[in-house]
């Protein structure tokens, strides 16, 4: 499946190379959310798992800011007065897209700038690489808005990157996370200055596409299926994955460049 020319209707995308690059695009209202684009960021991100010209991808911030969340006019005023039935539909649509983001078998790098605030701190949470810039604030504010704070995978995901009373001082308050603090708790990898931000995530996605992607895919799997095994679990699992990648033309490619002391070119396969 090829997926560098997608057109999606409630988004941004353009491809560099193998790099997708997503960006939101209400810059005007720092970039909400709304039902729509919703659910075709959900079906982007599982048509990626099927996609061979696409290895990695980077989702942007727009006009300098990442998200605002869910659109309060859009999205906040129709819940209100939904039942029950369609406010399950809603919620489990929100969490099938980071669903999809996990399972899609590519890194996905978030380059968060400004506001990143809700649904648009979950996206930052799901994805596997962030940066940030030093002014960029973060808050997963759902207790502002009268709800609890597990809302799309937050009360399991948040604890293990930066820890459970971290996490549970965010979730109850819904304060801003600054971006020094992000960067202390290791929820940001790295900061970079705000005119440098986009071409420094792509630059690091383009270096993760030169490597054997389809290892990357398996140390994604791994990553998210280990949480809930028991060592001796992980440790079998890890076996069996090793071995998958051995028969790799890329494990054999890599093994050659060694010998002839060059450095590999993998392919991917």
């Amino acid at each position: 499946m090829k997926m560098a020319n997608h057109a999606p209707k409630h988004f941004l995308w353009r491809t560099e190379g193998p790099v997708a690059i997503i960006q939101l695009n209400r810059p005007e209202r720092k970039n909400p959310l709304t039902f729509e684009s919703y659910a075709e960021l959900r079906d982007t991100f599982r048509d990626l798992a099927y996609a061979d010209d696409i290895h990695a991808v980077v989702f942007a911030a727009n006009g300098g800011n990442f998200s605002s969340g869910g659109d309060v006019h859009d999205i906040i005023a129709p819940l209100v007065g939904m039942d029950m039935k369609d406010l399950l539909a809603f919620t489990r649509m929100t969490g099938d897209l980071v669903k999809a983001m996990i399972h899609c078998n590519k890194p996905i790098i978030a380059a968060v700038e400004g506001i990143c605030v809700g649904a648009g701190a979950i996206i930052a949470m799901a994805s596997d690489i962030r940066f940030a810039t030093p002014d960029s604030k973060t808050a997963f504010l759902f207790t502002k808005v009268g709800l609890a704070g597990c809302d799309m995978g937050a009360c399991a995901m948040l604890p293990r990157i930066i820890g459970q009373g971290r996490a549970a001082d965010l979730l109850y308050s819904g304060r801003s996370m600054s971006a020094e603090e992000g960067h202390n708790w290791g929820f940001y990898n790295r900061l970079v200055e705000a005119d440098q931000i986009q071409a420094e995530a792509i630059a690091y996605a383009q270096t993760l596409c030169e490597g054997p992607t389809f290892a990357h895919g398996i140390t994604k799997t791994q990553l998210n299926q280990e949480w809930s095994m028991s060592l001796d679990q992980a440790i079998e699992s890890e076996a069996q994955a090793q071995a998958i990648c051995m028969q790799t033309r890329d494990f054999e490619r890599a093994y050659k460049a060694f010998v002839a002391k060059e450095k590999p070119v993998f392919g991917g396969d």
